[in-house]
Order: C-alpha cells, then structure tokens, then sequence
C-alpha cells in the first residue's frame, strides 16, 4: 500500500528528497524514538517527505500530529494533507482558530477516541486538553517561528514520539545541535527541475522603485506581497500604496483581524482576486501561492535573517523568474548587524541557501544556551569552547564510546598576554582572534596566527607575543591535564588532574634531583621554587619543566 501511496505523487522526487524520505523511514522502523532534522530549502518538498513519515505510522496504527506556527499554514497543510490522503482511510483534521469551539470540541473527543488519524493545528496542540489515543508522530514545521516554552513543552514527548522537525533556516541553536550529533539532520539541496534564483536588491525605500516592481509583476499576470510588519501604520500604508500605484487592488492582512476577515482576504488572494497583498511577517511561514513572484520588504533592517530569508521564500515557487527588493529608511545609517544581514541575503540568492544562511546566523548570533531557554547568545563568550567538548563527551558516553579526559587549564601566570587596543582596533576582530587562539590544537596553528597577525597589522607587540607563547604553554597543560598553573611571584605551582598521563617515577626522579627546589603535594601539586622571575623566565621555566615530564 506503501508503495501505491508513493506512486500517486504528482512530481518527480528529487535525489535528495528520496535520501531523505529514506532517513525518515528507517529513523521510524528503529527503536529509539526518531529525532530528526529535515533542512530543505523552501518549495524543495520537505512536506512530501512529512505526508510519507505521517502515511506509516497511520498504517502502523498510530496518530500524527503536525505542529504549524500560523493559522494560514494550518490552513495550506490541512489542504494539502487532505487531497495527498484523499483515496486512503486516513481522517485529517486541523485545529486552529480558523475552527469554531463547537468544531475544535468534537474534533478533540475524535482525537482522544483515535478517529482522527492525523491533526494540523498551531500552539493550540500543545495545550493540556489536546489528548491522543496513541500518537506516533509529530512533525514541527518551520521550527525558528516557535518560541522556547513551546519546545520545552515538545520535550514530553521526545521518549516515546518520533519527532521530525521542518526548516528552511534551523535557529542556531538547532542547526549546532544537529552539527554536534545531538540531532540527526537531512539536508534537502537539490532544486525542482526548472526553478530560477530570486533575483535580490537592497534599496532605500523610493516611490518609483515600488511603482516599477509592481507594474512588471501586474503586466506578466503575477501578483505582489507587501510587508509592512506594524498594524498600527498598515493603514497609512495601505492608501500611500494606492496612490503609488492606483491600477492595483490592494488587500490588508495582520495577525489582529478577526478569524473570518482574515481568512476572506487570504483566500481572496489565493484565487487572485487581489493584486497587492499588504500585510505584516503573517505571511512568513510555508504560505505557497506561485503567482505571487514580487516580494517588497519595508524596513528590511528591523528583521532577522532567518526572518528575511522566510519572507523571501514567499516567492520563487514557480518556474517564472522572481524578484525580492529590501527596502531599508529613505534616509540614516542602519545598525551594522543589520546591514550584514541584508548582504548576506544579497550575497547568498542562489537556490538551496538556507542551510548557509543558518551557518551564517551561527556565526552571528551564536548558539544560545543549548539545553536551555536562552535562545540567542554571543559565539565569542567565554565558556562556549568548553560547553562544546562537554557536549561531545556526553554524546561519546551515551554512544558507548572510550572517553579521553580534558582540562580547561586555568592559567594564573601574572603574564601581561593580550591583544592591546591600539595593535588590533575593533573590537570583533579582537574577539575573533582570541577565539581561534583557544581553539588551537597544535603549535603550527599558533604559528600561523602569528604570521596573520603580521601580515594583517605589523610586528606584534610584547603582550601578543606573550599570549602566543601562552598558548603553547596551554597545549601542553591540555596534554599532561595540569588543570591550574600559578605564579605567585616566588613559586610555580602546578595543579594535575588525578588521571594525568605523567608518569610518578619520572616526578619521583625529579624531586631527589633537586629536593630544595621541587616538592609534590598529596591533592596532585607541583611546586617548583622560581629561580627567574621574569616574565621570560617564569614562561621559559614553566615550558621547560613541562616537557621534561612529558618526556617531549
């Protein structure tokens, strides 16, 4: 029956979409639970491959629910579920506020008496009267849009429920997680036969711009989205629009209007009704109309670039060439994030962006607090290194794999090691650099940071210098596990880790050499009385002894 269901796809499935599809299927048919990422660029099929997951397991007697952010998407999947499962025994329903409480109220006794096979619906899923007679899947689509507390109330379900999880641009957070193993991903890359790039431009907010993108997209048939993201001006919008371009017929859509308004106009503009769709980020998520080519973004600045690329998506769905213009305040500088963004999006137009454009916003943004309800955060923190090994060595030990001890070192040598102001100006870039120099691994890394930094901004001042000797000296408290190296201007002291490699006979040997100047402390203690305390010296001696009892 499986096979039959497949068959009665109207496309052809891309190479991607069939190893993804497989993905899923195997993840279902193993016995821990599915969790897994399904990363495809929008229009690219990633709900074909949600209708297949959602086929099996209600041929394997279980329910599926499929978790939307707006009511508008709800809508379009019901749809789409419902003619996809029109020839098979499967019931769709959809719960959202599209659906009166009579409606919702039966639709929820059917769930829980397990009539209805699969259910669509928004956050409204995941409140405490929603009850399955047995659920076996859930699909979360366009994930970034949930906030947190959603996900953490998704967390209930992650022991017995498979979970797969749509995107076209992963939060950082979830694109980290899946980089890490924590999450399995697929990734959905390959174009449908005949679909063209969205040709990108960022402007300043000028009349005959708008004027000239909408006449082109009038006089081809197309139709046009508008997003102005503030209820409170989409009025004044709505008649400057109009005065802009009067041959049009403007429609206004947000998020405040009444259920019945709201689902008139969209319709009315899927059945092309109207020309302009004027309308707030409600549009953001999956909306699929392919007439709708031009896309205007008012104040491009003010949005994030999983946001943007989201809205971009809007248009490009057909094989007709597709425009998207940004338009950021006629007059004033813009924030330099923002302005990143914007060229990135620029930048990256070519098909099947998304999975970069979400590296991109690793980069900028950072992780977050990956286990917990932080969900954005700065990649350059302190701690953000350790936190990854953490998280690794987890992963190891739950997979059953030989766990290497790590250290962080704490170094406390009262050495002036620094990047100064003055040698490297911004502040970013100082950020960056101290950020690959704790994430070396070898001496010849070190090295060829400090032949960039020559290169990049001259001889390195004394405090540099001392960073990078620094940081070799880090590598080798890494390797021998010394877990704290102190100066207290007299003394080194050397703490080790209870399983460090250095061998005892070698520490033994070392203090009968010299009883005055070493002594070896029961809580795993190295103290070597200085003989030069200079900076130089206290490096020198520090690196020499260190070696001598790796046996380097």
């Amino acid at each position: 029956l499986y096979r039959e269901f497949e068959a009665a796809f109207a496309w052809d499935e891309t190479p991607d979409q069939l190893s993804a599809i497989d993905d899923v299927l195997q993840d279902m048919m193993s016995e821990r639970p599915m969790d897994r990422l399904v990363c495809g660029d929008v229009g690219y099929g990633k709900t074909e491959v949600a209708i297949r997951a959602a086929f099996k397991s209600v041929m394997d007697g279980r329910q599926v629910a499929v978790l939307v952010p707006t009511t508008i998407l709800a809508q379009q999947h019901f749809e789409s579920f419902r003619e996809r499962f029109r020839d098979y025994p499967v019931t769709v329903e959809m719960l959202s506020r599209f659906r009166s409480a009579k409606e919702q109220k039966s639709i929820l006794e059917d769930l829980a008496k397990g009539k209805v096979d699969v259910v669509i619906g928004t956050h409204r899923l995941l409140q405490k009267d929603v009850q399955f007679r047995e659920l076996g899947l859930l699909v979360v689509d366009e994930e970034q849009r949930f906030g947190v507390v959603h996900k953490e109330r998704l967390k209930k379900f992650r022991a017995t429920v498979d979970i797969m999880t749509l995107t076209a641009t992963p939060i950082p957070r979830t694109l980290y997680m899946s980089m890490m193993g924590v999450r399995d991903l697929s990734i959905i890359d390959t174009p449908p036969v005949d679909r063209l790039a969205i040709k990108t431009f960022v402007a300043r907010f000028n009349e005959e711009l708008i004027r000239e993108a909408v006449m082109r997209e009038l006089r081809r048939g197309g139709q046009v989205f508008f997003v102005h993201n503030r209820v409170q001006s989409i009025g004044v919008m709505a008649e400057h629009l109009a005065r802009i371009v009067p041959e049009a017929k403007i429609a206004v859509a947000h998020g405040q209007m009444k259920e019945g308004e709201l689902e008139k106009v969209m319709l009315g503009f899927m059945h092309a009704e109207t020309n302009i769709l004027l309308c707030t980020t409600i549009i953001e998520s999956g909306l699929d109309i392919p007439s709708a080519n031009t896309l205007i973004v008012n104040r491009a600045d003010a949005f994030g670039l999983a946001q943007l690329y989201q809205l971009r998506g809007r248009v490009g769905r057909s094989k007709v060439r597709t425009f998207a213009y940004f338009l950021i305040p006629a007059e004033g500088a813009i924030a330099p994030d923002s302005r990143e963004r914007l060229k990135i999006l620029q930048d990256i137009s070519e098909l099947g962006a998304g999975f970069r454009i979400a590296t991109h916003d690793l980069e900028i943004r950072g992780a977050g607090d990956i286990l917990g309800a932080k969900q954005s955060g700065q990649i350059a923190a302190v701690g953000f290194e350790l936190f990854t090994e953490l998280l690794e060595e987890t992963i190891q030990r739950l997979k059953g794999e030989t766990l290497n001890e790590r250290v962080e070192p704490e170094i406390k040598l009262r050495i002036p090691a620094f990047i100064p102001e003055d040698y490297v100006k911004n502040a970013n870039q100082r950020l960056v650099l101290y950020k690959k120099l704790t994430q070396v691994i070898s001496e010849e890394e070190v090295a060829d940071i400090q032949a960039e930094l020559v290169d990049r901004y001259g001889k390195p001042p004394l405090a540099v210098e001392y960073l990078l000797e620094t940081m070799k000296l880090r590598l080798l408290f890494k390797k021998l596990l010394v877990r704290e190296a102190e100066f207290d201007g007299k003394r080194l002291t050397f703490s080790f880790h209870e399983k460090t490699p250095v061998s005892p006979d070698l520490i033994i040997a070392l203090i009968k050499s010299q009883p005055k100047k070493y002594q070896f402390t029961p809580d795993f203690k190295l103290i070597a009385e200085s003989g030069d305390t200079s900076f130089d010296g206290v490096l020198l001696e520090s690196r020499n002894l260190l070696k001598k009892l790796g046996g380097i």
